[in-house]
């Protein structure tokens, strides 16, 4: 039995610590009281946390780099990285960002198609291992309950964006539903925008068969379809016409799709990348009109 320190106490979070909690001591750093979750999770503060050998960290994307400087991680740490999304002051990517504090031989990127309330209920999905160190890959990989299947893949750059750029995708599937414009559209919409994500992933280097399997097609699928994502729910909110601050208040947690839009449009900019999809949903949460946004995508 391994003992695992997780760091952000965030749905997601919660629903990790849960299900490490099956086969392994599980240490949670938050300020929410989560000890009832299962018997071996201990609710402990920041230093006890750092006192374990493997970390999971489920911080929020743009919150990443700060928490990263705060927190002295022990120099040979063994991260679970739990963050998806791309950081939208330095556009960076989430490896981008450890880059600047552990080496990547110490971290392993979780992908792949999972609501945290279904995670919670031990409800069975498959996940995807992504990391340039295929044996801590695999040693997280066995320390996952017997509900969840693990793979394992070297694309890191490919298994972050895939994770980023479908919550882009997600808000564009709530608002096609939130119009009503059919299911024609909307498998117009999931196709072209897995288009969209490969084009994208590839020009750094992302492999096409992660944006075909869990981390990419799974992943868009999901968060595309069901009112459990949080950014489906921005693009129901948006298609109604509200205010992206309005919509966010009411979620009352991180849709990480709305930054990422924004990170997204300006390296699309910068790099020369074809993201339609993706610039009319940050136009769309910068207000432009959403049938406005669905004239200009019919329209190219």
């Amino acid at each position: 039995m391994a003992t695992i320190s997780i760091f952000g106490g965030g749905a997601w979070g919660r629903a990790l610590a849960f299900a490490f909690s099956q086969k392994n001591e599980v240490k949670i750093i938050s300020r929410k009281n989560l000890c009832n979750l299962a018997p071996n999770i201990i609710q402990v503060d920041t230093k006890e946390g750092l006192k374990s050998e493997f970390f999971i960290i489920a911080i929020a994307t743009n919150a990443l780099r700060d928490w990263l400087e705060n927190i002295s991680l022990p120099k040979e740490s063994k991260i679970l990285s739990a963050s998806k999304g791309i950081e939208t002051k330095n556009s960076a990517f989430v490896s981008d960002i450890y880059e600047n504090f552990t080496s990547q031989k110490n971290i392993v990127y979780l992908c792949g198609p999972s609501f945290a309330s279904e995670v919670i209920q031990s409800l069975p999905c498959a996940l995807v291992l992504h990391s340039r160190n295929l044996l801590l890959a695999r040693e997280f990989g066995r320390f996952f309950p017997n509900f969840i299947k693990t793979y394992i893949s070297p694309d890191v750059i490919g298994g972050e964006i895939a994770g980023a750029y479908k919550n882009v995708i997600a808000i564009a599937g709530g608002i096609c539903d939130g119009l009503n414009l059919g299911a024609n559209a909307k498998a117009s919409l999931l196709a072209r925008g897995l288009v969209e994500m490969s084009r994208f992933g590839e020009t750094f280097g992302g492999k096409m068969e992660t944006f075909l399997g869990l981390s990419g097609a799974g992943d868009l699928f999901l968060t595309s379809n069901s009112k459990m994502s949080r950014n489906y729910r921005v693009g129901l909110g948006l298609a109604q016409g509200l205010k992206i601050d309005e919509i966010l208040n009411s979620l009352g947690e991180v849709a990480e799709g709305v930054v990422t839009a924004q990170a997204i449009k300006q390296i699309s900019l910068k790099e020369k990348i074809h993201t339609p999809i993706a610039r009319e949903v940050c136009a769309i949460i910068e207000g432009k009109d959403v049938k406005e946004s669905l004239n200009t995508l019919m329209d190219k």
